[in-house]
């Protein structure tokens, strides 16, 4: 007899935890970056950031931290569809897929910029023109497109969680919540963006200690 349910194997359970263990370094590392950059950018203008060595060794701390996140974001990509496994449906597989891994790109393209422009400060003749285009550059791979894509991610995973059972209501729906906060203000309200990695942490820490559903409401 067939079933949709998750077979409560040895494996499953080792899998599920590395999901949750990949989620909460995720989150704890990106959440930590974020704070670290928008702290450290509260003043945008790059004759303030280069007189102050404090905030260029906060940005490049942060800088270190998103490759490890990048890591951990795509072990948690990849333990949650084996998780799914049978019951995985393919429209929201492709769409949690094609997000994140868009997310993870324009994360590490932002943040690569966001590099050049912390080296250029270390030069003599820091060109006002150039820093200004970095800026923005870094600021629409970030704020603007990683944002959305984490918005389509965040519903996709909130949806997968809710058709499977595999995640408690009112998660899901706060992440509904959390998608249409990226979606609308993510640009505007740069501390909005926190609420991502928040958010996945607070997955990971369900799955972590929450036993799967078989079957009952």
């Amino acid at each position: 007899m067939s079933t949709n349910q998750p077979i409560l194997t040895a494996a499953f359970w080792r899998t599920r935890r590395a999901a949750a263990i990949a989620g909460i370094i995720f989150g704890v590392l990106l959440l930590a970056a974020m704070a670290m950059v928008r702290l450290a950018l509260a003043e945008p203008d790059y004759e303030s950031l280069q007189a102050d060595g404090n905030r260029q060794t906060m940005i490049w701390w942060s800088l270190q931290l998103v490759p490890f996140a990048g890591i951990a974001f795509l072990w948690f990509i990849g333990v949650i569809r084996e998780q799914l496994g049978d019951i995985e449906d393919r429209l929201f597989s492709t769409v949690f897929l094609g997000s994140g891994l868009l997310f993870l790109a324009m994360l590490f393209a932002g943040a690569v910029t966001t590099a050049s422009m912390v080296e250029m400060l270390d030069g003599p003749n820091v060109d006002a023109d150039v820093w200004a285009y970095g800026r923005d550059n870094s600021e629409g791979l970030i704020s603007v497109y990683a944002m959305r894509m984490a918005a389509v991610f965040t519903l996709s995973v909130s949806t997968a969680g809710l058709r499977a059972r595999a995640l408690p209501r009112w998660l899901s729906y706060a992440g509904y919540g959390v998608a249409l906060a990226l979606l609308v203000g993510s640009a505007d309200q740069k501390w909005l963006q926190v609420l991502f990695p928040i958010w996945v942490l607070m997955v990971s820490v369900i799955i972590l200690v929450r036993s799967p559903d078989r079957g009952g409401q």
